[in-house]
């Protein structure tokens, strides 16, 4: 299947190298954008503004280390004038895809603007970097500064614009981040421990004084066993941890497990909420926009902790 959608991808990049090159923007004179995951899609529409159309090529729910694409995927990324992607192996499956398609257009990863001394390498992921990146907010400003230097090198004529959208849209990350600070300050100290269906919480952990603790690895590609629900049982019964999290684009299964067992050993713990991980809200809700997004995940966060 890989192998076929390659191909497709050679075929759809030299139909659209020749008679379609350029069609995107010229129809109503906007940058069109395809980013892989909302957040990036949400940055690249706060950046382009009235300047572009931009489309996610995964929506609420959907978990981007197993997404694979397909032949509609690839006419979008295609036939877009600007490819946004996370990096750092967050879309596994779609690398090659990426990468190929490259070769043709302008293809961006925006951890590229991060650098490396700011990202997390824990040893238990075999060397590579966590991608969750957007769990920092001020290294998520990072992303978008990479956003706004590749749009002013595709569309020259509206830098300005692009800039000043995207100044303003970092004031706004930085208001966010020093909310979020104080709200987790007010969860005692003893209580502040995230338990997570995978670990995807790295950077907000480390960021905002906050324990991380996930049943899964940084990819949900890799399975959890008995001995990962036992450890984390053991953990939640130890420490007396009141509530864990599920996720959107988590079975709840994994969860749902671990509470069963620290229920049969007598410690009553609850599901504390649903968090937004690795995909946002609905469209046309709060939680569809970043900052609605880590809005609602503080909000459950305390809620459910303190």
């Amino acid at each position: 299947m890989q192998r076929l959608l390659l191909w497709l991808l050679f075929t759809f990049t030299a139909i659209g190298a020749g008679a379609c090159a350029g069609e995107s923007e010229a129809d109503d004179g906007k940058l069109s954008i395809t980013a892989t995951t909302g957040m990036i899609a949400d940055i690249a529409r706060n950046v382009a503004g009235e300047h572009g159309t931009v489309e996610a090529l995964m929506g609420p729910g959907v978990d981007p280390h197993l997404y694979k694409a397909t032949q509609g995927d690839l006419a979008r990324l295609t036939t877009a004038d600007v490819v946004f992607y996370n990096g750092l192996h967050l879309e596994g499956k779609m690398v090659e895809v990426l990468e190929k398609l490259a070769g043709s257009r302008r293809v961006i990863a925006v951890a590229d603007g991060v650098p490396e001394s700011q990202l997390r390498s824990p040893p238990e992921f075999a060397g590579n970097h966590d991608p969750h990146l957007w769990f920092d907010v001020k290294i998520w400003g990072l992303a978008v500064r990479r956003v706004a230097d590749e749009l002013k090198k595709a569309d020259e004529e509206h830098a300005a614009d692009y800039e000043r959208n995207a100044t303003a849209y970092i004031a706004r990350l930085d208001s966010l981040d020093a909310w979020v600070r104080e709200q987790i300050a007010t969860i005692p100290a003893e209580r502040r421990v995230l338990v997570t269906a995978h670990d995807a919480f790295g950077y907000f952990g480390r960021a905002y004084d906050i324990e991380v603790r996930g049943l899964q690895g940084i990819s949900t590609v890799s399975e959890f066993g008995l001995a990962d629900v036992n450890a984390l049982v053991g953990l939640i019964v130890e420490r007396k941890i009141k509530a864990v999290f599920v996720e959107s684009s988590v079975p709840k299964r994994s969860i749902e497990a671990v509470v069963e067992g620290v229920r049969s050993r007598g410690h009553d713990v609850t599901i504390g909420g649903q968090l937004y991980s690795d995909a946002m809200g609905d469209a046309g809700t709060p939680e569809g926009t970043y900052i609605g997004m880590v809005s609602a995940n503080v909000n459950t966060i305390v809620s459910a902790l303190r």
